[in-house]
């Protein structure tokens, strides 16, 4: 264990950068990668000399990389961080066993994570099953690596058994909301301070905030970092309207990164990365499942990234 929980809940009340796996063809650009992380790490507006939470998670395509490349990327990110900052690991759980090898390899690692997002189920099951099945595999996560674990909210079915799970363990520390800003409240005033609600679609979390959700993820922080330390900025300091009036500016690129059920969420990164021509950060080719993006997306982009790239620095 890297950081105490009461520091990380406070360290995670803030941007959560999700850069994109850069890919060159078919394979991972993992210096590209290494040169990602150190954008990131370099590029910190935070306030009050916070440190940056960086995870790789959904934005990065964790659905679609392997296991081995799963540890390689983490190992690298935390070996750029050099001691510094929160890395944060995503997993998928299931099947289940699998999950419990990656959190072991992880956990192996010279630099581990500070904690894991369990991504959202998928398969047949009840919300009672997944209590029961999260609530003893956190446990024994926790004996055997010291793990500790965010949920991704995704399925409103879910919502109490997940309310529950977290309320009883102490290794479920918070949840991820990714669903609408309506189901941040039933979460907030279910949970006490020893647990984090933490907004997980984008930059445009003031509405979340403003509700009591802590901190956001940022698929775009690796393009325009400033602008998403500065909403988290502005909402810690509850000065909301200066959050909303920077939300504004970036938009319209978060809006076509969620546009059509998120289609372009990662490929939108990519194309806002590739054509600003920045020289420290690298979007790569197009991963799996994701090429890039249509002419007239890449026009739309173009337009944008003029009016928002000062952000970049």
């Amino acid at each position: 264990m890297t950081i105490e929980t009461p520091a990380l809940l406070d360290a995670l009340n803030s941007v959560i950068g999700i850069p994109l796996i850069p890919f060159h063809g078919r394979c991972i650009d993992y210096a590209g990668h290494a040169k990602n992380i150190d954008y990131l790490m370099r590029n910190n507006s935070l306030s009050e000399s916070r440190q940056r939470v960086i995870s790789i998670a959904g934005t990065s395509l964790v659905h679609h990389v392997g296991y081995d490349d799963q540890v390689k990327l983490l190992d690298i990110a935390g070996q750029r961080m050099e001691g510094q900052g929160v890395l944060m690991a995503a997993v998928v759980p299931n099947p289940l066993p699998a999950a419990a090898d990656l959190i072991a390899r992880l956990a192996a690692l010279k630099r581990p994570p500070d904690v894991t997002l369990i991504m959202p189920l998928s398969g047949t099951y009840g919300p009672a099953g997944l209590y029961q099945t999260m609530l003893a595999f956190a446990e024994e996560q926790a004996h055997e690596h010291g793990a500790r674990f965010l949920y991704y909210y995704q399925r409103s079915r879910d919502r109490d058994m997940i309310i529950r799970l977290i309320q009883d363990s102490p290794h479920f520390i918070g949840v991820k909301i990714g669903t609408r800003e309506e189901d941040v409240l039933p979460f907030t005033e279910a949970l006490d301070e020893s647990k984090i609600v933490i907004w997980g679609i984008g930059d445009r979390s003031t509405a979340a905030a403003e509700m009591g959700a802590k901190g956001h993820t940022s698929g775009i922080n690796i393009v325009v970092a400033r602008a998403s330390d500065e909403i988290n900025n502005a909402q810690r300091r509850g000065d909301f309207d200066a959050a909303r009036q920077i939300e504004a500016e970036i938009a319209p690129l978060e809006e076509i990164r969620f546009m059509e059920e998120r289609a372009y969420n990662y490929s939108a990164v990519m194309e806002a990365i590739n054509c600003s021509g920045f020289a420290d950060v690298v979007g790569g080719t197009g991963g799996p499942f994701n090429p890039v993006v249509p002419a007239h997306i890449a026009r739309r982009i173009k337009g944008i990234m003029a009016s928002i790239k000062h952000y970049h620095h």
